[in-house]
């Protein structure tokens, strides 16, 4: 299950795994944050907040997660990861090459500091 937090009023979504991530969490997801997307043309960022990257439940979740980001990147400007899985620091070495959004991570427990972050544009 993902949780998804969208706070219209900063344009800040927070995405909160809770286990594998499945193929409709990527479509629950999109169903959430396209309408803001559409209205506002894009998101001030994106937080996400889990102690440890639980994975995905199939190949066809971890598709539609790349495509989710495809889809995305470039409407997003700040995207957090707030972790103290290894995925975090990876994605902010890397992905920061291949997607628009700048990317940078923070340890779980620096929630807010992520927070103060993705909102200082």
């Amino acid at each position: 299950m993902l949780n998804i937090d969208l706070d219209e009023t900063s344009g800040i979504v927070v995405l909160e795994p809770e286990g594998r991530l499945s193929r409709s969490d990527f479509e629950a997801a999109a169903k959430v944050v396209d309408p803001f997307i559409e209205q506002h043309g894009g998101l001030k960022g994106i937080i996400i907040h889990v102690e440890h990257f639980p994975g995905w439940n199939d190949f066809s979740a971890l598709l539609t997660h790349l495509r989710f980001v495809r889809d995305h990147h470039r409407k997003v400007s700040r995207v957090a990861f707030a972790t103290d899985s290894p995925v975090g620091s990876l994605a902010e070495k890397i992905a920061n090459h291949f997607v628009g959004a700048t990317i940078r991570h923070f340890d779980f427990e620096d929630f807010e500091a992520s927070k103060d972050w993705v909102s200082d544009l």
